[in-house]
């Protein structure tokens, strides 16, 4: 139990390192009101997790626990920021932003969902 906690704990804080780094260097970019960051890392979160998932899928049972665990509960869990979309969403929506936040909100759902798709189906494609 202890190395399963110490596989999502590291995962996580390095998932979360690179969240943090992408959003400075968007902010550095100039990018405007829109939460392009946020956005960004959750459609490459949902590809990633499509990749891993479907690469999980192929291989033998039980020995892919330590990858699970360390790349999709914490890499994937600390880098794809939901709760941060919910709260740049709801601010969006306060300022009566609509458009943006109606783009925000579709462009995240079904991009990821679509994201997410495209990762597994080529994962299951390309495996032997």
């Amino acid at each position: 139990m202890s190395f399963q906690i110490l596989l999502v704990a590291t995962g996580g804080a390095t998932g979360v390192v690179v969240r943090f780094l992408v959003s400075l260097l968007v902010r550095s970019s100039g990018a405007g009101g829109f939460p392009w960051a946020t956005l960004g890392v959750n459609l490459a979160g949902c590809l990633l997790m499509g990749l891993l998932i479907g690469w999980l899928w192929r291989l033998p049972p039980g020995t892919s626990e330590a990858v699970r665990l360390f790349g999709g509960v914490g890499v994937l869990g600390g880098f794809t920021t939901f709760s941060a979309f919910s709260l740049e969403l709801f601010q969006l929506i306060e300022r009566r932003d609509i458009w943006p936040a109606l783009t925000y909100a579709g462009g995240s759902l079904l991009g990821g969902l679509i994201a997410f798709a495209i990762g597994l189906y080529f994962m299951r494609a390309v495996a032997p």
